[in-house]
């Protein structure tokens, strides 16, 4: 069985792809490399870069390589953008997850794995929030995967198709091993953010809205570290694998943290202090997003190395240092 990774040389796909291979699992990946890096991924995979949205591409990758299941990450992901880009959201998260569906269909795929998210559920009536409780997306790119979720749901009904839908709540973390972070320029992750702030990469942070109704007046965030993303995703593998039911779960810690919390956290863990500008709210921010987990730890037995706050900004910090020691170094070898 050969696995094709959309996505793949992205913040998550990456973490994937080196989890699959240090498996000995056979993967491909796809990826167009707009947000991506190739440097990010083992040079043992092959990489195709193109977008996922070309179905003659995606069919001949499919066909070479003996493909026979998905893990699609690739999409655009920041909500702010998706309020200020709507139709881009949608052609590049949902027109691109059909045309991928109708490959998946036409070759025959068996199991499909879908990176979705929690801004399908708004701003929930109670927190933490359940798989069965209403979905209300409160942005365009929240309204994009919800609408790639019923497409999968509708083409697994009518095909020979086995799904599972991932909704991630707040990813942040880095690989351990330092092979592979968030390093993206301009990322917008809160810890990415506070942590390059921390390192004086950006002069401050921004806090958008402190007059939710929370205890401190900040956003509420459920944070998973990112190789505990990838675990889920190797347990819903393997409940398929097995014969399992296609099934939506979420992937979060179920306790969340403020948005001052984590700042208070990368505070301790460099060991400085930097500026942070209190700022209005913005556009598509649900006060308080946690994750009820209950069903994913039940039915796919997953269980978490990296439930803790501190372990994952260090390892962004540690991650970040690290890329800064990089791209400092291959400036250098360019003058």
């Amino acid at each position: 069985m050969t696995i094709l990774v959309t996505g793949g040389g992205g913040y998550i796909g990456s973490h994937m792809v080196h989890a699959l291979a240090d498996a000995g699992e056979a993967v491909v990946v796809i990826d167009d490399l707009s947000t991506g890096f190739r440097s990010a991924l083992p040079k043992s995979v092959p990489v195709f870069v193109g977008d996922v949205g070309s179905e003659t591409l995606v069919e001949e990758i499919i066909k070479t390589h003996a493909v026979t299941e998905i893990i699609h990450f690739a999409a655009s992901i920041v909500v702010p953008d998706s309020v200020r880009d709507p139709l881009g959201y949608y052609r590049n998260n949902t027109m691109n997850a059909r045309a991928l569906l109708a490959v998946a269909v036409k070759t025959g795929i068996r199991h499909f794995i879908f990176s979705s998210t929690a801004a399908v559920y708004g701003n929930p009536e109670r927190v933490p929030v359940a798989e069965t409780d209403p979905i209300r997306p409160m942005s365009p790119y929240g309204n994009s995967k919800l609408m790639s979720e019923i497409m999968l749901k509708d083409a697994a009904a009518a095909h020979k198709l086995n799904y599972v839908i991932l909704r991630y709540f707040n990813v942040a973390g880095a690989d351990p091993r330092l092979r592979t972070g968030q390093a993206t320029v301009g990322a917008t992750h809160l810890i990415k953010v506070a942590v390059e702030t921390a390192l004086g990469l950006r002069p401050q942070i921004e806090v958008f809205g402190t007059d939710y109704d929370t205890p401190d007046g900040t956003c509420i965030r459920d944070y998973i570290h990112v190789n505990d993303l990838v675990r889920a995703h190797f347990d819903a593998l393997s409940h398929l694998r097995s014969g399992g039911a296609s099934d939506t779960f979420n992937c979060g810690y179920g306790h969340g943290y403020s948005v001052l919390d984590v700042l208070g956290a990368v505070k301790r863990a460099s060991g400085r202090d930097f500026a942070v500008r209190l700022s209005a709210r913005r556009p598509g921010d649900p006060a308080s997003i946690v994750a009820d987990a209950r069903r994913i730890r039940a039915q796919l037995n997953w269980t978490p190395q990296f439930d803790n706050l501190d372990t994952i900004v260090a390892h962004a910090l540690a991650w970040e240092r690290n890329l800064a020691e990089v791209r400092a170094n291959s400036a250098s070898a360019q003058r």
